[in-house]
């Protein structure tokens, strides 16, 4: 796992996340995350045949992680990428003081769902219609991190 470096960093980035994402974020909004430093990281997961094959965006918020996105090539999923990036954000959280992560996802994503299930999130809200394209719920999902192993 590596910070995110560069502008060819970037557009592998926002590539993983308009082929991930029904709306991906712009790249104004990918700017603003970069000035925040120390606050908001990106995390990218390289491979020997790709540069971005996958990529956690997350903020530090006083003693919370939020996981805003975490995205994978379609060519790269089912080989346990998608969970490396988690735990790397849920790693660092915890020894930048964080004691508990905080993430959205769609109601319907059975996948990402089990695989925050299986990291030891549960569901502790639910944001009505808090997606679009399609319009969805969206679940509110938390984790401990003082028992991280």
């Amino acid at each position: 796992m590596e910070a995110l470096s560069g502008e060819e960093d970037l557009a592998g980035v926002m590539e993983v996340d308009r082929s991930s994402f029904a709306t991906p974020w712009s790249r104004e909004m990918y700017d603003t995350e970069l000035q925040n430093s120390g606050i908001s990281f990106i995390v990218v997961l390289r491979t020997p045949e790709c540069r971005v094959a996958g990529y956690c965006s997350y903020r530090l918020v006083v003693d919370e992680v939020h996981i805003n996105n975490v995205a994978v090539r379609a060519e790269c999923r089912s080989k346990g990428f998608g969970r490396c990036l988690v735990e790397y954000a849920l790693r660092e959280g915890r020894n930048r003081g964080a004691t508990r992560v905080l993430l959205e996802v769609r109601s319907g994503n059975v996948a990402a769902r089990q695989l925050y299930e299986s990291l030891g999130f549960t569901t502790i809200g639910l944001r009505r219609a808090y997606y679009s394209e399609p319009v969805e719920d969206a679940l509110v999902l938390a984790r401990d991190l003082q028992n991280l192993e």
